[in-house]
């Protein structure tokens, strides 16, 4: 595991330059292998409205498209492919795709690849 910031995010995993990682409780970011976080978005660890601090995690082979955001507290499982745009509000299960504002799980039982991507079997 990569440790920045006391992150801990797979070495396997790919964090885009232009996304954005909350350093407000840097040690809540938890990042699975061969995960992909694309430019734009934004994975948070705190919520100044609530006072809170919690733990967000994203599993392995995931998918987080650009300008998605995942909100302080958020569970995604593994294969999961979160679009573009989105903002996940609440967990999200494995092998699933979402999307829209609030994320919905709009397919189920998918498979992925390396980073997310989708696997055609």
């Amino acid at each position: 595991m990569t440790k920045a910031y006391k992150m801990d995010i797979a070495k396997s995993a790919r964090i885009s330059f232009g996304a954005k990682l909350d350093k407000t409780n840097p040690s809540g970011i938890h990042i699975g292998d061969e995960s992909y976080v694309a430019s734009g978005a934004i994975i948070f660890t705190h919520d100044f409205a609530r006072s809170m601090h919690a733990d967000t995690y994203i599993g392995k082979r995931c998918f987080i498209g650009a300008n998605a955001i995942v909100m302080c507290g958020i569970t995604i499982g593994d294969n999961v492919i979160v679009g573009s745009g989105s903002v996940v509000t609440k967990n999200i299960p494995s092998n699933c795709i979402a999307a829209g504002n609030p994320a919905r799980v709009i397919k189920e039982n998918i498979h992925t690849k390396k980073f997310g991507q989708l696997d055609d079997i």
